[in-house]
């Protein structure tokens, strides 16, 4: 057994050739919760059915149901799932704090701040018009928990890091209740939104955020042998030749895009950047240049199975896919807070 940075405990680290088969067949779990995806939902459709209209549209009611409807809910999953797993993963590197998670560090809080506040007070309307905002609340509110999580003698912790974010994500919700609740049209749309939701979304809507998410999931991956650098300490990385400010610039950059995106289009969803990393590197160790391709594939997993497990359970209507997360994630995060307290005890 080995212990990482953040003190989890690791198993030995399989080879190479199974950690490449590993994602083989992580790529196909993915697969098959996509076509399952497609195949359940509020109106029973036979899988043959399904089948044959996912190759062929020939515009019958069940063909708009899945091309119109779940397949663009199918594809947004993968790429919101994505984004959080890869944030969450940079944020852990990029800190060396085991609890760092885009919901739980404020970033998530800071973006739906930033959309709320531009469209109850700017009236801004459009998708590709306030997920601006969602950039520039989460870089805000990033900076913001890491200031105050590193401020006084003993230096940054991750529990004075999750703490600060916990102030700041409760400041920011209550700003961001205080406009909703003047405003009756923008409290139903972000009572529908809050609770982190896959639906409702055409294939506009994901072409938009598209770019931004394919650029941040290319600056996190591009990032794995650095962070592997930075996971030995600042000394060792600047002695190994990596230059940490553009390190940490472009690590920020990557989770600013990949949460303000992700959260513009699907709303604040937690834990999902904290379980996924944990549980891919238990498996495979430490390594970035695996745990951030694992991981992009294995959260989007995830967060298709608690949306598929939502309309399961309340057909014909349905439960957030973000509630479920939540309730997932809840006692893994503080599984995690008693353990680091073990270790520095």
């Amino acid at each position: 057994m080995r212990t990482d940075p953040g003190g989890i405990a690791l198993t030995r680290r399989p080879p190479h050739t199974s950690r490449a088969l590993g994602l083989l067949a992580a790529l196909a779990v993915l697969v098959f919760l996509c076509l399952l995806s497609i195949w359940l939902g509020s109106k029973e459709i036979s899988f043959g059915a399904v089948w044959q209209v996912l190759w062929h549209d020939d515009g019958s009611a069940d063909a708009v149901i899945i091309h119109s409807v779940r397949m663009p809910r199918t594809f947004l999953a993968v790429l919101v799932g994505s984004g959080l797993g890869l944030a969450g993963t940079v944020m852990q590197a990029l800190t060396r704090n085991p609890l760092a998670d885009p919901g739980l560090l404020g970033v998530s809080a800071g973006a739906a701040f930033a959309i709320v506040f531009s469209i109850t007070v700017l009236g801004v309307s459009s998708l590709y018009g306030y997920i601006w905002f969602a950039f520039a609340g989460a870089l805000l509110a990033t900076a913001v928990v890491y200031y105050l999580g590193t401020r006084g003698r003993a230096g940054s912790s991750p529990v004075k890091l999750a703490l600060a974010g916990a102030a700041v994500t409760a400041l920011l919700a209550s700003f961001t209740s205080a406009m909703v609740l003047s405003d009756p049209v923008a409290l139903n749309r972000y009572r529908f939104w809050s609770a982190g939701s896959l639906s409702g979304v055409d294939g506009t809507a994901l072409r938009q955020v598209l770019p931004f998410l394919v650029v941040g999931v290319v600056l996190a991956i591009a990032s794995g042998p650095a962070l592997n650098s930075l996971a030995l300490g600042d000394d060792v990385a600047i002695a190994l030749g990596r230059k940490l400010g553009p390190l940490r610039l472009r690590g920020a950059l990557a989770i600013t895009l990949l949460t303000g995106a992700a959260v513009a289009v699907a709303g604040p969803i937690v834990f999902l950047g904290l379980i996924v990393p944990h549980a891919v590197r238990f498996v495979i160790g430490p390594d970035h240049r695996w745990l951030l391709p694992y991981t992009a594939v294995l959260a989007p997993c995830l967060l298709l199975a608690a949306d598929i497990l939502g309309r399961v359970l309340a057909r014909p209507s349905e439960i957030r896919a973000g509630v479920i997360v939540a309730f997932l994630g809840a006692p893994f995060f503080i599984y995690l807070v008693r353990r680091r307290k073990l270790v520095e005890s």
